[in-house]
């Protein structure tokens, strides 16, 4: 028979509060968790609204979180929107080591072998986020800033990475993301997008046929964890006259075993 094991409660303040918590620092953390769901950012005014919270002391949490680099802010929106380095402080481990870190090798061998650049992402609530990428050695390459989120409709990535949710995550997915054209090949319809999931699982890897820009092709493939759960996702990215349709299937197969490349390392060193 165990002993019993005695539990503590941290006690709340009448306001609801938590005793010896620091409002500054919830007000922070309100901040930065409202920012994490929009993309394209928000102003002064509008998380001010949102956060319920005087405009003076949202300002200098924002010039705060902006001077130590967790936030930017958009010249000319002044939108305020979360920044790259969030990405670094926590990102998965196995064994201490990264993500990107465990993916750095497989992904410069990907690079030399097929000239572009490879990024890698992970999923964010209902969007990805590119967490890194190795530059292509072509003269015309495609390069992003890192912490750039992306759609789950429009690209291989995001398409991969909503084929791989349970189908209770996806489901719940495909009721709150907006499937927007952003070129004539962009999938619209939840049926179609459901379809193309399977086409997904099926081959082990996605495609982006100019789905989310005219001209730019991309292809990607799973990384999973110890658990074979999606962890994240990597693709390569190139222009359509280099990455014409004829190379999907060759590329596909090339992404796909760099992902079980680095999901292998990952399990070595869990």
């Amino acid at each position: 028979m165990q002993a019993a094991t005695k539990q503590s409660k941290v006690p709340s303040s009448a306001n609801g509060e938590t005793a010896g918590s620091v409002p500054a620092l919830d007000r922070s953390l309100d901040l930065l968790e409202t920012l994490s769901v929009e993309p394209f950012g928000l102003t002064l005014s509008q998380l001010s609204e949102k956060l319920s919270a005087p405009k003076n002391s949202v300002f200098r949490i924002t010039q705060t979180l902006l001077s130590r680099g967790y936030v930017a802010r958009d010249e000319s929106t002044l939108a305020f929107r979360l920044s790259s380095k969030l990405l670094k402080l926590a990102p998965p481990q196995w064994g201490g080591v990264s993500l990107p870190a465990a993916s750095r090798e497989a992904m410069n061998w990907l690079r030399d072998e097929t000239g572009e650049t490879v990024q890698l992402g992970v999923l964010s609530e209902y969007e990805g986020v590119i967490i890194d990428q190795v530059e292509g050695n072509q003269s015309l390459r495609i390069v992003v800033d890192l912490g750039i989120r992306f759609a789950l409709h429009d690209n291989a990535p995001g398409k991969l990475l909503l084929a791989y949710m349970t189908p209770e995550q996806q489901s719940l997915a495909l009721s709150e993301i907006k499937l927007t054209a952003t070129t004539s090949r962009t999938i619209t319809t939840k049926t179609e997008l459901r379809k193309e999931c399977e086409r997904i699982i099926g081959t082990g890897y996605s495609t982006d046929y100019a789905e989310a820009d005219d001209g730019v092709h991309c292809i990607a493939a799973p990384i999973f964890d110890t658990d074979e759960q999606v962890v994240g996702t990597l693709w390569i990215s190139g222009p359509a006259k280099r990455m014409p349709k004829s190379t999907f299937r060759e590329l596909g197969e090339k992404v796909s075993t760099t992902g079980q490349r680095i999901s292998r390392l990952i399990r070595e060193m869990a």
